[in-house]
C-alpha cells in the first residue's frame, strides 16, 4: 500500500516499546486515542525518530490529529514529505 508503511511501523514499535503487540498493526490500525502508549511526549519522540530516519523536517504546522489517525495516514504523511 504505502512504500513507507513497514519502516514507519518499525519506528513506531521501537519508540513506543510495543514489542510483539505492535507486529499486528496494519495500515488501518488506529493510533492516536487507541494506543495508550502514544501520548504527547511519545508523539514528540516519534516525530524526531521519523525526521532522523527519513531525513525530513516536520514543522508544527504539518502535524494534525489526522496525521496520527492510523498507521497508514502516518506513512502517507511521511511519503508526502519525502516527495517534496
Amino acid at each position: 500500500m504505502h512504500m513507507y508503511l513497514d519502516e514507519v511501523k518499525t519506528i513506531l514499535i521501537d519508540v513506543l516499546g510495543l514489542g510483539e503487540a505492535g507486529r499486528g498493526l496494519d495500515a488501518d490500525s488506529p493510533l492516536l486515542g487507541s494506543l495508550p502508549e502514544l501520548d504527547s511526549m511519545a508523539v514528540v519522540t516519534l516525530i524526531g525518530a521519523l525526521e532522523d530516519h527519513f531525513d525530513i523536517a516536520i514543522s508544527d504546522d504539518d502535524i494534525s490529529a489526522s496525521t496520527f489517525e492510523t498507521l497508514g495516514s502516518l506513512a502517507a504523511f511521511v511519503a508526502r514529505l519525502r516527495a517534496e
